[in-house]
């Protein structure tokens, strides 16, 4: 299978059908859904998967399972290689009912590739994904949210972050940018985002330093890049809104560091 799926997959002989589909740099699928399970894996490169506000970056350490019916965009910010798996929910006993990350291990990425065999005999087949089934392991981290505002002054602001997320200037400069008040773009930001300023910016540039660090870039570069001043800025921005460090993280490390509970970003 190499081209691009939009809905149905065609059913195999048991439970699961393996789709593989080169990405360039750049490259995104546009929303869509399947009424099968998907678990997305990046066979070769860095993914990002997007289901409405939540991002999730995805090196070859960690996969994202997709209940049947969920809207999403798969894309990849550089060359990489989407492998997906179709799971028939009527044929396999996993329930989850929202997007959850799973960790892959050397097991598992060798099983997804073997059951991508188009010549694999029926009862190898189906062995290998019973296997593959005991091996879906959910991980805790959760995803990193930009919700994207409606109010076309926020959505100004919110586009020139986007666009360059080590965009230093105060809530003030933007504000006087955008031609409102300090207080009536704070207000604004809570009422679209449901975050303050602060918060929303932090999520961006966490969001952006995840595939720069997934590619192996250093800690140090890459805080750099994304707008913070020192990594030890950066790891407790990044340990404060994702409940980990970027290590564990990409990793797939089961165990948290700390709780995500804090709202105050930098």
């Amino acid at each position: 299978m190499t081209d691009a799926v939009f809905g149905a997959v065609p059913t195999g002989v048991g439970a699961i059908v393996v789709g593989t589909f080169p990405l360039v740099s750049g490259q995104w699928f546009v929303p869509h859904s399947h009424p099968q399970h998907q678990l997305a894996w990046a066979r070769s490169g860095v993914l990002g998967v997007a289901v409405d506000d939540a991002y999730w970056v995805l090196p070859r350490t960690r996969a994202l399972w997709l209940p049947a019916g969920t809207v999403h965009r798969t894309g990849a910010t550089r060359d990489a290689v989407l492998c997906s798996l179709y799971f028939e929910p009527d044929r396999c006993d996993q329930d989850w009912t929202e997007p959850t990350p799973v960790g892959v291990d050397g097991l598992l990425a060798q099983l997804i590739s073997y059951l991508g065999r188009e010549n694999l005999p029926d009862d190898a087949r189906l062995r290998a994904e019973a296997v593959v089934l005991d091996l879906l392991r959910p991980l805790p981290a959760a995803p990193i949210d930009v919700p994207g505002p409606a109010d076309d002054r926020v959505r100004a602001v919110a586009d020139a972050l986007l666009a360059d997320p080590a965009d230093a200037r105060s809530i003030e400069a933007h504000a006087r940018a955008v031609g409102v008040s300090r207080r009536t773009l704070t207000r604004l930001f809570v009422h679209d985002t449901g975050m303050n300023f602060d918060r929303w910016r932090t999520h961006v540039r966490l969001r952006a330093a995840l595939p720069l660090l997934a590619e192996g870039q250093p800690v140090s570069r890459v805080a750099h890049t994304v707008g913070y001043a020192t990594s030890s800025a950066f790891l407790a921005a990044f340990r404060r809104t994702v409940g980990t460090s970027p290590g564990r993280y990409l990793r797939g490390d089961d165990s948290l560091e700390a709780s995500a509970a804090s709202t105050a970003d930098e």
